[in-house]
Parts: C-alpha cells; structure tokens; sequence
C-alpha cells in the first residue's frame, strides 16, 4: 500500500516536469514579441525625426500645422495677460466696454505690432488693396477679442441712458453715458493733423470694428442660434448693390439710408454729386440694383467677395424720428395706408374728418400701435428693429456703423474702400429742412406722452437691437 503511494507521488512530480517546458516556451515566446515591437517603434522614431519637427506620427500636415498654431495660441495668452488683466478692469466700470473710446486700442495693442506694416503699406494703396484690408480688419479674431459674459450683458441693461453730442454744446465734455459711437465722434480728425495721427485714429476705427462684430456674434449665438442658416431673396430684399467699389449696403431707414444710396449712385457714376440726386430719386428711381434681383449664384457671389456694410441708430430716437417725417407732415401715403387704421382702432371718439384723411395721429396712438399683437396695418421698414431688415445673424457684415458717428466712419469706409478723395457722404437734410433733426432731447420729450409701462414695453421691442449693438438704456426707470 505503501509502495502504491509513493508511485502515485513520483508520477505526479514527472508529469509537472513535463509541464514545465511549455511554460518556459510561452515566456520565451511573449519576450521575443516585446523585443521585435521595441525595435520597431525605435525606428519609426527616427523616421520622424529624420522629417522634421512639425511631424507628429499618425498626424497630417494639416493637423501639425493646427497643433502649433494652438501652441502660438497659448503662448500669447501669457503675452498679453497684462492686457487681459486691463479688459477686466473696464469690464467692472459702470459703462460698457465698448463706450470706451479707447477700449479698442488697449485691447489690440498685444497684436498690433504684427500688423503695423501691412495696415502703413494697405491705407494709401490701390482700391483692392484696401477693400481686402478692411475685410481682414473686420474679420481678425485674435486672443483679446472681446468676450461677451454675464457682466457685460448685466450692464447693458442697467447702464445710464446716452446723450448724444449735439453742434451747440460738442465744445462741451462728453457725458460719460454717451455711446461708444458719439465718443468716437468728438474725436474727428481735422485736416490739419499729422499723417500718423489719422493713421492711429484708422486703426481705432478698424478695431471697434473688431469689437462690433463680435459683440454682434455673441449676441447671436445667444439669443438667435436656432435660425435658419439658408439665404433667401427674402433675407436680402433690403441690401443695394454697387459693383464697381464692390458694395453691399442694407437700408435702415432713418439712419443716413438715403445720404448712402446717394453715395452709392455717385459711386457707379449715375450723378457728379450727391447733392444733386432729389429724394424722389433715390427712393423710387429705381437707380440702384437691389441684391435679390440677382440669382442664387450672383447672390452668393456678391456676399462671399464684396463688402457688407450696415448703419445703425438708437432705437428709439429712430422711431420717433419716423414718426415725426411721417404722421406731423404731410404725406398722403402713409396717413392713408397707416393713419386711418390707426385713428379708426385706437382714438376713443375719432372725428370724421380723421377718419376719412388719417391726418393727426398722435404718438401716444403710435405707440398702441406698434405694441398691438393684433395690429390693424403691418408693420413698415421704417420701424421695423434693424436685426430684422439686415439679418446680421445670417449674413456676416464687414462694416457696421452707427448714425451718432456718421460722418467719420463713413468716410473711413469710402476710403477703405478706395472711393475718390471727393466723394464724402452727405449730412444734408433733405425732407422737411425746416424741422430740427431728432435728438436724444426730442425722443425724451415724445415719450414723456407715454405710460412708463409703455415705454418698457417700447424698449423690450427694440431689447434685441438695443444688446446686439450696443446701445444703453434710453430711460432710468426702465428694468
């Protein structure tokens, strides 16, 4: 029994000898393995480097570039944290950034030196050379560009209201609720400054373009991401074409529209001068080509190469504007299309002779109207908020300026744009002269027949136009 045992003993340590071959083979087999892969990727490291640094394996040259370009990227975050540390000290004042006249050139003081030489050689250079200049100023998009955050749509909303710099008092310091666009304006160059003087007053301009457009942009991706991004006749019915200085220009009524399609006509050569283009003839002359006129293909032509150019007004004052040229003097269109409903659903004991002119709508019935859900009449491009007629969500403007700044930034685009030195936009007054051109003084006095209801309700109306372009609040009392 004994012997029986120890067999079975020396049996089993035979077999586990046996055993053990095998697993000395599967070691030697995996060590082999990891030798024949570790040469490998040696090799292909060479490889890599025998190519040059901007090669990364399993990378294109596309990627490599993107991979360095992010590397330039954070290094000039650590160049111009000084400047970031400027923007946030504007960003906690009580006005908004862009009511600095000197924001812009804080902000873009980091890159500027890498442009200096291209913009010096762009101003006085060929039409082209210029048009293309200011698309690349308007589309730079570097590591300062202003980000819009929760602060700063805060103080849009509770910044003072704005008091544009009339002829009679611009002797007199600004106020400091004025827009960015009325301070910019006291600083109109005079010919008799120096080169380089206007040269710096160019680039400030050229960078609140910079902050306009992205201002814009991130107004848009906050309240108007859900749109449609497809362009349609119906998204372009209100930009005019002008070919030879390759232009786009869309119409906000009441804010220089018809001085710049005056400008536009001179431009393609209809008129030696704007002054002698009539009214009549710039707005039913049917002179200038309106962009959807033109099929799919021109249309989207015209918006990829030429430029795209928008001016803008304080809301408000633009519709009291509207309501002063068109309901306090004569004019039989709108008193019969639009006064006649208006009277008719708004004015509790309306005469006869009201109802069957539509003369004397007063502002208070202008404003139900415009509030009214259920309006008795559509509404009108004079009115109608400016993101709506343009599309600025949709369509990516090069240029947007602003009516309290008029004179100096249009004559920066014609420049830009390489117009003849003697084509200036014009300031003249051609409907109703003898009226006083509608101020922030005259739109409180017309509001002041409104409810304080009612003028929040006006002032929600416009809120979009009001965030997207940067304009304060017109009122204290308002939310």
């Amino acid at each position: 029994m004994l012997w029986m045992k120890l067999k079975m003993v020396v049996d089993s340590l035979r077999g586990r000898r046996r055993r053990l071959p095998c697993y000395l083979w599967f070691l030697l087999l995996f060590a082999a393995g990891g030798l024949v892969l570790f040469i490998h990727q040696r090799d292909l490291s060479e490889m890599v480097q025998q190519q040059g640094p901007g090669v990364k394996l399993g990378s294109t040259q596309r990627q490599s570039r993107e991979t360095l370009s992010m590397q330039d990227r954070e290094r000039g975050k650590s160049d111009n944290y000084q400047h970031q540390q400027e923007i946030e000290g504007i960003l906690s004042s009580p006005i908004p950034p862009m009511q600095f006249p000197h924001f812009e050139e804080s902000r873009q003081a980091a890159t500027l030196g890498s442009r200096e030489q291209s913009r010096q050689t762009a101003i006085p250079g060929s039409r082209e050379q210029n048009r293309q200049m200011l698309t690349t100023w308007s589309r730079e998009q570097d590591i300062t560009s202003l980000h819009v955050s929760k602060r700063h749509r805060k103080l849009l909303k509770t910044s003072p209201p704005i008091h544009h710099t009339t002829k009679k008092d611009s002797s007199s310091s600004s106020s400091p609720s004025s827009s960015s666009s009325s301070s910019s304006s006291s600083s109109v160059s005079s010919p008799s400054v120096s080169g380089s003087s206007i040269l710096d007053r160019w680039k400030k301009l050229a960078d609140i373009q910079v902050a306009r457009r992205q201002l814009m942009k991130e107004i848009c991706a906050k309240y108007k991401s859900n749109i449609s991004k497809t362009i349609t006749g119906h998204h372009v019915k209100n930009l005019f074409v002008e070919d030879k200085y390759k232009l786009l220009y869309c119409q906000v009524p009441k804010a220089g529209c018809s001085n710049w399609k005056r400008t536009l006509m001179v431009l393609a050569g209809m008129a030696p001068n704007a002054q002698s283009i009539k009214h009549d003839t710039v707005h039913d002359g049917n002179h200038l080509r309106e962009l959807r006129t033109f099929d799919h293909k021109g249309v989207m032509h015209r918006l990829e190469t030429y430029t795209k150019v928008m001016f803008v007004r304080e809301p408000l004052e633009r519709i009291v504007s509207a309501y002063r040229d068109k309901f306090e003097n004569p004019n039989d269109y709108y008193h019969n299309l639009f006064g006649k409903p208006i009277i008719s659903k708004y004015r509790a004991n309306p005469s006869v002779e009201a109802l069957k002119t539509g003369n004397g709508v007063t502002f208070k019935e202008f404003v139900q109207y415009l509030l009214d859900v259920h309006r008795p009449v559509g509404m009108d491009i004079h009115w109608e908020q400016a993101n709506q007629l343009c599309n600025p969500c949709l369509i990516d403007y090069d240029f947007i300026g602003k009516f309290e700044s008029m004179e100096e930034e249009s004559n920066f685009l014609l420049r830009l744009t390489g117009a003849p030195p003697n084509v200036k936009l014009p300031s003249f007054k051609d409907r109703n002269p003898a009226d006083k051109r509608t101020s922030t003084e005259i739109t409180e006095k017309y509001f002041s027949q409104v409810s304080t209801l009612e003028r929040q309700r006006i002032y929600d109306f416009y809120y979009t136009d009001y965030l997207m372009f940067n304009y304060t609040k017109p009122f204290k009392d308002l939310y």
